[in-house]
């Protein structure tokens, strides 16, 4: 398999030492990626203080290439949530079915459904009779798919739990979350998106999965290049700021980035890196953080994550934001990049300073 290998790299402040020792690891990753030890990895971006300092494609994709980056939109979907309580127009407090006055609960004897809040929704913690994390299931979003209305069918999913107590990831959550922003700002989710983040950053070029209803897929599928995703990275990178404007409000990506839920899966483990210590990663509003300890290096990562090596990766420590897309879909080695930033980026990075 022949790749397209384009490295931009700066490299004017590494001393002698450590350009040598920043080539040759670099050409090992080259070497590695080139050869298959690392599959299906499509394009890598490292950006340190709003500086590109890598930046490769592989494959069939390019700069210019748009990538369905899965469930790595949730945390868009995060943003754009929050944006929506930065304006007043909706609470984290209200009840989900506020905002669905036609839906009828069917079951009169159980009230929870209607006890499930907006915060419930972000958290992951609806009660909802969803499971897609842990493959105990059932799997709602294959449902959701087949469905001629999606927002129906999320809303009539049986409950299992409470709200608010137990994690279960799906993608049904923030699929009503888009639709609660849509109804409460009057337009829809891809304008509502456009308006108020899109275009502030610059970002132009990208592609909507859209429901039989007309209707924004906000839990994933979303097409973008990269290097927009690198925008999103700089704006949580820098408190909700973009270029002197206040995007979304410093407070909220505090809030939900803050990560408190403790979900008993390590992105690291997965990866199967040799050597590595892992602990649990932590979930906050449509997004993780993990602690990272790989030989000298400890550090904490704030991300986003896609089914098949998407991932947007924010290291505060070191203020950069790292940049992953893949096509290992299904498949543990989707974690593969965790490895890379451990054994190869991080310390590229450390070189830099």
């Amino acid at each position: 398999m022949k790749h397209h290998l384009a490295f931009f790299l700066t490299l004017s402040v590494i001393c002698c030492n450590g350009q040598d020792q920043h080539i040759t690891m670099l050409s090992a990753l080259k070497q590695h990626i080139g050869s298959g030890v690392y599959p299906n990895i499509d394009a890598i971006i490292v950006d340190k203080q709003n500086k590109v300092i890598i930046e490769e494609y592989f494959n069939v994709f390019k700069q210019d290439s748009l990538h369905d980056i899965r469930s790595a939109f949730k945390s868009v979907t995060s943003i754009l949530a929050g944006i929506a309580i930065d304006k007043g127009l909706i609470s984290l407090n209200d009840k989900v079915l506020k905002y669905f006055p036609e839906y009828k609960v069917k079951d009169k004897s159980d009230d929870r459904k209607t006890k499930i809040k907006i915060i419930d929704l972000l958290k992951m913690k609806t009660g909802l009779n969803c499971e897609e994390f842990y493959g105990t299931g059932p799997d709602c979003e294959d449902g959701m798919d087949r469905s001629n209305d999606w927002i129906d069918f999320c809303l009539n999913i049986e409950m299992k739990d409470e709200p608010g107590v137990k994690w279960s990831y799906s993608s049904i959550p923030p699929m009503i979350m888009g639709e609660i922003i849509s109804r409460a700002s009057g337009v829809t989710i891809m304008e509502f998106c456009e308006m108020y983040l899109f275009k502030p950053l610059g970002i132009e070029k990208y592609k909507w999965t859209i429901t039989p209803q007309g209707r924004g897929m906000t839990a994933g599928s979303f097409y973008i290049k990269p290097v927009d995703m690198l925008k999103i990275g700089r704006l949580i990178r820098q408190n909700g700021n973009w270029q002197g404007k206040q995007i979304v409000s410093a407070d909220w990506i505090k809030q939900s980035t803050a990560c408190d839920t403790n979900i008993d899966f390590s992105f690291v483990k997965y990866s199967r890196m040799r050597n590595a210590k892992y602990e649990s990663a932590r979930y906050g509003y449509y997004w993780y953080r993990e602690n990272l300890q790989y030989g000298k290096f400890k550090t904490e990562v704030l991300f986003a994550s896609g089914n098949g090596g998407q991932y947007i990766m924010i290291f505060e420590e070191y203020d950069t934001v790292i940049i992953f897309t893949g096509s290992n879909y299904n498949y543990w080695k989707n974690k593969l990049p965790f490895e890379i930033v451990l054994k190869y980026l991080l310390p590229m990075i450390e070189y830099q300073n």
